[in-house]
């Protein structure tokens, strides 16, 4: 009977020495990221008490692309939030082209309170939630407390109705 304790825990102690935390960090990344036009924004830039969204993307990402057109579709209930949306491109032709073409693409630069940049090469923003597909999306109260997030892609009314709570 003791040596079945034993194993039993023993076996306990190794499942639970195994197991990976994914759970999402509730607070801002302090990220620093390479905007299209060569300069860098960080999370020191952020507004105080304005809510954040932030969206982890690939230019080049057909979902990340369709959640783009359906925004641009209904922007007014993002005008008051920060949007940063950061990518994990490299910085080097044509990758950088890539980010400006979506820039174009969707009429970003319009919106004074979207910020766009890649994160490479240290990837700590996709560390940081564990981003395993794209789009990732984390929004942020005027605190900046985490109030929700979308691993995956969300149709465009639950991501206004995620920002309208904040």
């Amino acid at each position: 009977m003791r040596k079945l304790v034993l194993l039993i825990s023993l076996i306990s102690i190794t499942i639970c020495a195994c197991a990976q935390d994914t759970t999402i960090n509730p607070a801002i990344p302090h990220y620093k990221i390479l905007k299209p036009d060569s300069t860098y924004s960080t999370w020191n830039d952020l507004k105080k008490d304005i809510p954040v969204l932030i969206i982890y993307f690939s230019p080049d990402c057909p979902h990340c692309q369709h959640l783009m057109a359906e925004m641009k579709e209904n922007m007014a209930p993002f005008k008051n939030i920060q949007v940063v949306m950061i990518t994990f491109t490299r910085t080097q032709y044509p990758y950088m082209n890539m980010m400006r073409n979506f820039v174009r693409d969707y009429s970003l630069t319009k919106y004074k309170n979207i910020t766009m940049g890649t994160e490479y090469p240290n990837y700590m923003v996709q560390k940081y939630y564990h981003v395993a597909t794209t789009p990732f999306i984390a929004v942020y109260d005027r605190k900046g407390k985490m109030v929700q997030s979308f691993d995956k892609p969300p149709k465009v009314d639950a991501l206004i109705a995620a920002v309208k709570k904040v």
